[in-house]
């Protein structure tokens, strides 16, 4: 995606992996259950056509609760890769919500490193995900984030969002939105079919 105006071209998306690229199942470690979200696969081929850098950057509080453990993720991780992957960065927090890590959304530990490894600044990537959480970790980066909301998604975040698709497909219109100079000024960026 080519740079236009005063507008930072993205070059780079992170998503969220349960919930966003996949259905979310609360600490699956079972890979029969892994299953891509409607539309995964259909928006990650159109950003690897354009060029753009994808990765995945995920909470896994069942890692600190004792519930999963990292060989687990991971697993869990090639799964996923193998079903819409390949991904160029993968970053995961096996902190627990009271541990007071930088890593863990919504603090930008995930953001900043996956950028990073990516090799771009954090104003050249976006962040997409299902809660408020994964927004608010976008913009402590200085990244711009996108909701998809799901049935577990607050009202109140879905409200606070200034960039919200309806689902993933959806998604796509907003990151050529921001192509195009229309970046974030603070307007609704609300899109759907």
């Amino acid at each position: 995606m080519e740079r236009r105006g005063k507008t930072t071209s993205i070059r780079g998306v992170l998503f969220d992996r349960d919930g966003t690229l996949i259905v979310n199942v609360p600490y699956n470690s079972e890979l029969a259950l892994v299953r891509p979200m409607p539309g995964a696969e259909a928006l990650l081929s159109e950003l690897r056509r354009t060029g753009v850098k994808l990765g995945v950057i995920s909470n896994q509080s069942g890692i600190a609760r004792g519930l999963l453990t990292k060989e687990q993720v991971q697993a869990v991780n090639r799964k996923v890769d193998a079903l819409i992957g390949p991904f160029d960065v993968w970053k995961f927090c096996p902190h627990g919500p009271a541990d007071g890590c930088s890593c863990r959304k919504p603090r930008p530990g995930m953001v900043l490193a996956a950028a990073a490894e990516l090799g771009l600044r954090p104003d050249e990537v976006a962040v997409v995900g299902d809660i408020g959480a994964d927004i608010a970790a976008a913009h402590a980066a200085g990244s711009r984030g996108i909701l998809v909301p799901t049935r577990e998604t607050l009202e109140v975040e879905v409200s606070r969002a200034s960039r919200v698709a309806q689902d993933l497909w959806a998604v796509l219109p907003l990151l050529q939105a921001e192509q195009e100079g229309n970046g974030p000024d603070g307007r609704d960026r609300r899109v759907t079919p």
